[in-house]
């Protein structure tokens, strides 16, 4: 693989994910000679989803690791360069930008991407990380439909717990809220909602101890916080974690503008976020859709977004003799 050390390039994009090799692929096909950097975890969220059911093109659901493959494939095809690699400091003094990868290659960009995405929370239990993706999931959206006529759980208290444990009833026969606490911290409309609804039941002041199963769900076991006792109900085939999100947007906290959680703000409808040249997509920055779809439709918009800013701050001539200096 050819050596970048020193080099300048027109676009860096910053995570694999949806959002990252959609804003790759405009970005190739724009004649910009994208480079992408995978991170810690290529391809994202959904190299650990398995069916994949509700994104357009696929009418017969692809496997999340497949979709990311076809992905990458594509952008490739029409000239990113996609790496493995890990940007561990940016410098955002002077530009054209300057990055380090992986703690010792710097380079240099025109315009950034930063498609990190976002973390799930999870509660650390050995049993729930073993059946990721084969029962246990953070986002009912994606797999909720799976569980149609069947007894879920979802464990959480806030308004995503609320929300996602409402939008199960459409599928499931049976939804089981488990909380930590005697009382609910979502918002007042959405404890209503999730309250009045014949198909959710809560079990209070309890925490999931151990999932069940294998090789997929087939029960979880509850322990109640105030007397130790422990339950287990053995119909649950799916398990609902939906404790919170965490956007992997830490390299830019101090320099770009986050919201409370860390999710990067970017003005108005675009992508443009406070620095020129700096664009944000993905889950990086959206704290609200959270989907492959949705994600992917920003790294467009991230790529078109950079595109311009070329053109109109850096001009054709300067990014031609820039690039691969």
């Amino acid at each position: 693989m050819e050596d970048i050390a020193g080099k300048t390039f027109n676009v860096v994009v910053i995570g694999s994910g949806p959002a990252g090799l959609t804003a790759a692929l405009y970005a190739a096909r724009a004649d910009l000679k994208p480079i992408v950097f995978e991170g810690p975890e290529p391809g994202g969220q959904l190299m650990t989803t398995t069916d994949v059911e509700n994104f357009p093109g696929y009418p017969d659901g692809v496997m999340g690791p497949q979709m990311m493959q076809d992905f990458r494939e594509q952008a490739t095809k029409f000239g990113a360069d996609c790496r493995y690699g890990y940007v561990t400091n940016v410098e955002f003094e002077n530009r054209p930008y300057k990055l380090t990868v992986d703690e010792k290659t710097e380079i240099y960009a025109h315009t950034i991407i930063i498609s990190t995405g976002a973390s799930a929370k999870w509660l650390g239990i050995e049993s729930e990380q073993k059946l990721r993706g084969k029962g246990v999931s953070a986002c009912a959206t994606c797999d909720g439909a799976f569980f149609r006529d069947q007894h879920v759980v979802v464990v959480g208290g806030g308004d995503t717990a609320m929300e996602e444990a409402t939008f199960l009833t459409k599928f499931a026969s049976k939804v089981t809220v488990i909380h930590r606490r005697d009382e609910l911290r979502a918002s007042k409309a959405m404890q209503n909602r999730a309250l009045k609804n014949d198909k959710i039941e809560f079990m209070w002041d309890s925490e999931l101890a151990e999932v069940l199963g294998d090789p997929v769900v087939e029960g979880v076991k509850v322990k109640n916080r105030n007397t130790g006792e422990y339950t287990t109900l053995d119909d649950v085939t799916g398990v609902f974690v939906a404790i919170g999100h965490k956007p992997n947007t830490d390299l830019f906290k101090g320099v770009l503008t986050m919201d409370d959680v860390g999710y990067i703000q970017t003005k108005g409808q675009g992508t443009a976020t406070d620095l020129p040249g700096i664009f944000a997509c993905g889950d990086a920055m959206d704290a609200v859709y959270r989907q492959a779809v949705t994600a992917a439709g920003t790294g467009c918009k991230a790529a078109l977004d950079a595109e311009r800013y070329l053109s109109d701050e850096v001009g054709e001539e300067a990014i031609a003799e820039e690039h691969w200096k």
